[in-house]
């Protein structure tokens, strides 16, 4: 048996977390030990906050607790796989705006940063979501968001509430023991037991075939039925899933394993498990950065890959992007003053989030929703960083 938990007065209020800078490269596993951050005395600390969503409808958001009672934790067998999952949606726009973040999460991802900002400082990041607000009606495309290898489901936030703001239901899972911390309506926090691993191309595989399976429970559990009275109505048949990093892999597996996932999106990260040689028949962007250009020292499943993919599939390339560009991290790190991973030419964080929600929202609108995207079919002025491939 399976449980659902739709957290109502719960004193468990994130919506989102963001890690900072732990930024995996691409497709990487292991991550730096933690360290920790402690602001300067006397120091006023820069205000954080996402970018306005682009579409026009209110966004509210609702944390879920999901257990599935069938399937051993892959990190802890003796317990049952355990899921915190943020669903984002047009909404009513009612209550108070949600918090990012809470203070253990803030904290652990501070710490293993080694910034030198307050332990939780992420928690008053400024988001645009509506905190458990009652759903607008009418049927939505479902998007299910994995996140990279030591961050959570809070590192795509922007995209998250720009998908929802133009009309997706969009479910972020934090994979357990997966995420610098992971916490818990009762207050447990899960710590990174990933981090504590050699970074192998097995462990990589294996990891990748975990969070597909996680997709899919998160998929059923989704789809069965209305999760509480005010909840968005899901249209089960225009299903997506995206992926940053190790999450890219898993939306690889997830569209090749799970048929009812329509379109996938790999934003910059190793296909730890290879497309099959006969393709998988549906529509997949590959969206990255200059490590994963052809020719690059990364990049060289990236081509092996996109040869086995048809004609409704694209690959496009930012060059000056960092592998934390298509998150929130880069817009964090730009607002606390801290240089940007990569140097100077790198794409700011705001203007990777512009690119990566045009990009990403024209795709699922063409494939889930049937709408024209010209975004896809040649290089704009709009957004001259954007290189197509193959």
């Amino acid at each position: 048996m399976r449980t659902t938990k739709y957290l109502v007065r719960s004193a468990f209020a994130a919506t989102a977390l963001v890690a900072c800078a732990a930024l995996v490269a691409p497709g990487a596993v292991a991550v730096p030990a933690p360290t920790s951050g402690t602001a300067p005395v006397g120091i006023d600390e820069p205000t954080l906050a996402l970018p306005e969503p682009t579409g026009r409808y209110p966004v509210g958001v609702t944390p879920l607790h999901l257990v599935d009672e069938d399937r051993p934790d892959p990190w802890v067998p003796a317990e049952r796989r355990e899921l915190m999952v943020s669903l984002w949606y047009p909404a009513v726009p009612r209550g108070e705006i949600a918090p990012y973040t809470n203070e253990a999460v803030s904290a652990a991802i501070i710490g293993s940063a080694g910034l030198p900002f307050s332990p939780d400082i992420l928690t008053t990041v400024e988001t645009h979501a509506h905190d458990r607000a009652p759903a607008l009606p009418g049927r939505r495309p479902l998007v299910v968001l994995s996140p990279g290898a030591s961050l959570s489901r809070e590192s795509l936030t922007a995209l998250a509430e720009d998908l929802a703001s133009r009309g997706y239901v969009v479910a972020g899972i934090d994979h357990t023991y997966e995420a610098r911390a992971v916490e818990f309506p009762d207050g447990r926090v899960a710590g990174c037991l990933l981090c504590e691993r050699e970074n192998t191309a097995e462990l990589g595989a294996q990891v990748a075939r975990g969070r597909s399976a996680d997709i899919s429970f998160v998929l059923d559990e989704l789809t069965r039925g209305r999760l509480w009275r005010h909840a968005p109505t899901i249209d089960a048949r225009h299903v997506a899933v995206v992926g940053h990093s190790l999450g890219g892999a898993a939306a690889a597996v997830s569209i090749t394993d799970d048929p009812r996932v329509d379109a996938g999106v790999n934003m910059d990260g190793t296909f730890q498990v290879d497309f099959p040689e006969a393709g998988v028949g549906r529509p997949f962007l590959m969206l990255g950065s200059a490590s994963h250009q052809p020719g690059a020292s990364d990049g060289t499943d990236w081509p092996d890959n996109f040869a086995r993919l048809g004609a409704a599939s694209r690959w496009l390339q930012v060059p000056a992007a960092n592998h934390g560009s298509f998150t929130d991290q880069l817009v964090f790190l730009d607002q606390l003053g801290v240089p940007l991973p990569g140097g100077p030419g790198t794409v700011d964080g705001e203007r990777g989030v512009e690119i990566t929600t045009a990009y990403v929202g024209a795709f699922l609108d063409r494939h889930l929703r049937g709408r024209a995207a010209p975004l896809l079919d040649a290089p704009s002025a709009a957004y001259p960083e954007v290189e197509f491939q193959g």
